[in-house]
């Protein structure tokens, strides 16, 4: 079997932006999943980055934050089945600078904080079980292979 016939996982990242006891969302529009659901900051890495490299990436494309990689803190890798398979590594931050907002528009219509204990009804599921795991501390994933 060459590469090309082997199976690939599409990486991902998330990142928590964690202030006292609340966390940075954003309202999904125009992506083709979960559209008009709170979700958290992330997205695809790019060839020839790593996790973080890309965390730090997403949040300044998506929230106009800039984040040192040293202050990103990893707590969770899952392995999901959502629209495809994935892998996620997911970080938290509670250092930044910038004062995080909308930087995306066509993807995000509203961008706000919100107690980590009092999400909206309309967050993402994946985005409430990986700030579950955050909370619980629970390093290792699986989500969406229920079915």
């Amino acid at each position: 079997m060459n590469l090309e016939d082997r199976f690939h996982l599409i990486p991902a990242v998330f990142v928590l932006l964690i202030k006292k006891d609340k966390i940075f969302l954003t309202k999904r529009i125009n992506t083709g999943y979960k559209d008009g659901e709170w979700s958290l900051i992330g997205g695809h890495l790019e060839g020839g980055e790593t996790a973080r490299q890309a965390a730090v990436r997403e949040v300044k494309e998506e929230i106009g934050v800039t984040i040192e990689q040293k202050d990103l803190h990893f707590f969770n890798v899952a392995h999901l089945i959502t629209n495809s398979e994935r892998i996620h590594f997911s970080f938290f931050a509670d250092k930044w600078e910038g004062n995080p907002m909308n930087n995306e528009p066509n993807t995000a219509t509203e961008a706000e904080w919100f107690p980590i204990n009092n999400l909206p009804d309309n967050t993402t599921d994946l985005s409430k079980a990986t700030i579950n795991w955050y909370k619980g501390k629970i390093a290792y994933s699986e989500f969406g292979w229920e079915k």
